[in-house]
């Protein structure tokens, strides 16, 4: 037992954290919550995995370790891990279609990730901004639909890339399979139908008569599961068809049965004309293990921190990649694809009312034995409805109303989103690293020229709006020799630096500079407002005629000008400064 008056230390293993106090009334919630995730990930996992362009079982394979993992390490109740739409388009375009490409990406992603968490590296994510991501996700909602559009409509040899697949599609819609198409289009109208029928699902009082409330339940349940629910019918219709010998529809085909074997990850590829060695592996994938683990984290810690809010507890970013990391390096031993949070699985999971992360058991239980025992089954599902189930998890992400937002907030933020948006059709890496680009040279912009207030009068006074950086320092030199020493007869100079919390040498060198060509003319140059960081620095540079006043008035004092003399006015800073042009 721990002393009075101390604290006792948090358990490092997240799972300690709530398993000691896990109460029995719980226990019921968590296994409904599993199994309504359950039954939406399996459906979803098949349809990734075609999405991903690997065999279907591998889908599976990715499905059910995150959902081990994160029971242990995971920080947050309600997140799922496992297979998603952003990251099976990623695999597509670093992965070639290649299960062994696939599974070294996961292991080598949760390498990179396992790393960034030991090193507390999660800060890295914050330069991504929400611009970019929207851009990136509002791309790929459109992409990823539009790639299940050939399966809707039952066509085959379509290309992967998104100009080619437009013109393709367009050319050779005469070719439409109507059996694949009315199917897909039915599934479709009803996966939305039941998602606005749950949108719009008044919830059930307790005081209420049971058959309401059973009926509340029947219509949750149908909507919760509705993946699953048409897949299954979708599997009916196409078996009814095949007992009468007549298939309209292109199906998924026989899938290997059982579970993976728990071996390492490939680290070569055998071809018809050698063995692809490893560091050639790694080169075809390129910027791909910089892509596809940062994007992983990122989905993973936004879903965790939207929920988390929501729901009022706390996370632990880098616990998280912790968590994210193991699963995909533990995921790799299975055959699995890189794995993330999945935000539709995740808001399923939080709506089934799950109280800890042991809910995730039942998923990933559910999943290993969908793939021991009905792999079988999985023959007769039509691709048709596996593209509507992709389209309708896709759709949502596309976010219309945030070019209207940013228009209204701040138009700027419009070029990082517009770049990463268009080119994200082109190539998804271009995309994310040139909105990333963008989005940084803007940074950089504000940083090297941070607003400036001028005061004139006998003396100048100058305000910098920021803390002042390297690339900023020739623009605050600039602002002040244009006014002060332009001026007949030159002026003295008071730099007010309330809002400067930081320096760098550079910038103490430039203000070097700038007190001795003050004095040249004959000038002074006072700093008021010092904050301590800003003037232990100072001090320590041990700059020639340095002077330092708490306030403005004293260094107006200090430097000629009376406390009540109106052409300094120094007590109207507030109000009269204006900002000095560039």
């Amino acid at each position: 037992p721990a002393m009075p008056g101390t604290r006792c230390p948090r358990p490092a293993l997240p799972i300690l954290r709530w398993l000691p106090r896990y109460s029995w009334a719980w226990l019921p919630l968590d296994l409904l919550a599993g199994l309504a995730v359950g039954l939406t990930t399996v459906p979803q996992a098949l349809a990734y995995a075609e999405l991903a362009g690997l065999p279907l079982q591998y889908g599976l394979y990715s499905s059910f370790m995150g959902c081990f993992v994160y029971c242990f390490l995971g920080t947050a109740k309600d997140v799922t891990l496992g297979p998603t739409a952003i990251m099976s388009l990623l695999v597509s375009s670093y992965a070639f279609h290649e299960p062994v490409y696939a599974v070294l990406l996961a292991f080598l992603s949760g390498c990179i990730q396992l790393a960034m968490g030991l090193l507390h590296l999660g800060f890295l994510l914050d330069f991504i901004s929400c611009p970019v991501i929207k851009g990136f996700t509002s791309a790929a909602s459109i992409t990823i639909s539009f790639n299940q559009i050939q399966n809707i409509l039952g066509l085959q040899g379509i290309p992967r890339q998104f100009f080619l697949q437009v013109y393709e599609t367009l050319r050779r819609i005469r070719e439409t399979r109507a059996g694949d198409a009315v199917l897909g289009l039915a599934c479709l109208a009803v996966l939305a139908g039941l998602r606005a029928m749950k949108s719009r699902l008044p919830r059930a009082a307790s005081a209420e008569p049971l058959a309401a409330r059973i009926s509340y339940l029947i219509v949750w349940t149908s909507a919760t599961a509705r993946n699953a629910l048409v897949v299954l019918f979708a599997g009916l219709v196409a078996y009814s068809f095949q007992v009468v010998g007549c298939q309209p529809f292109r199906l998924t085909g026989s899938i290997p049965r059982g579970l993976p074997a728990f071996q390492p990850p490939p680290f070569s590829l055998a071809a018809p004309n050698g063995t692809v060695p490893f560091q050639s592996m790694v080169e075809d994938m390129g910027v791909g293990l910089a892509v596809v683990p940062l994007m992983g984290l990122l989905e993973t810690i936004a879903i965790a921190k939207a929920f988390a809010s929501q729901n009022g507890y706390r996370i632990d970013p880098n616990q998280e990649l912790l968590a994210l990391g193991v699963a995909n390096v533990l995921g790799s031993f299975v055959s699995s694809y890189p794995i993330t949070g999945s935000f539709g699985r995740t808001a399923v999971n939080a709506q089934s009312g799950v109280c800890t992360p042991a809910g995730g058991l039942v998923t990933g239980a559910l999943v290993l034995l969908s793939l021991a025992y009905l792999t079988s089954l999985f023959y007769y599902i039509p691709k048709a409805a596996l593209a509507a189930v992709i389209i309708a998890a896709v759709l949502p992400m596309f976010d219309a109303g945030i070019f209207r937002t940013l228009w209204r907030v701040k138009r700027l933020d419009l070029v990082p989103l517009c770049v990463t948006f268009l080119l994200c059709f082109w190539e998804v890496q271009y995309g994310i690293v040139a909105g990333v680009l963008v989005s940084g040279i803007l940074l950089l912009y504000s940083i090297a020229r941070p607003p400036i207030k001028v005061l004139e009068g006998d003396v100048l006074l100058v305000q910098p709006g920021s803390s002042l950086h390297f690339p900023a320092v020739e623009r605050l030199r600039d602002s002040v020799c244009s006014r002060a020493l332009a001026a007949s007869p030159p002026r003295s100079v008071i730099l007010d630096c309330c809002h400067i919390s930081s320096i760098d040498y550079t910038v103490v060198v430039g203000l070097a500079e700038l007190l001795q060509e003050l004095r040249k003319h004959g000038r002074s140059l006072a700093f008021c407002g010092l904050k301590d960081p800003v003037l232990q620095v100072l001090l320590s540079a041990d700059l020639e005629g340095f002077q330092h006043f708490p306030s403005r008035e004293e260094a107006g004092e200090a430097l000629g000008c009376s406390p009540g003399c109106d052409e300094c006015g120094l007590e109207d800073i507030h109000g009269d400064l204006t900002f000095a042009k560039p």
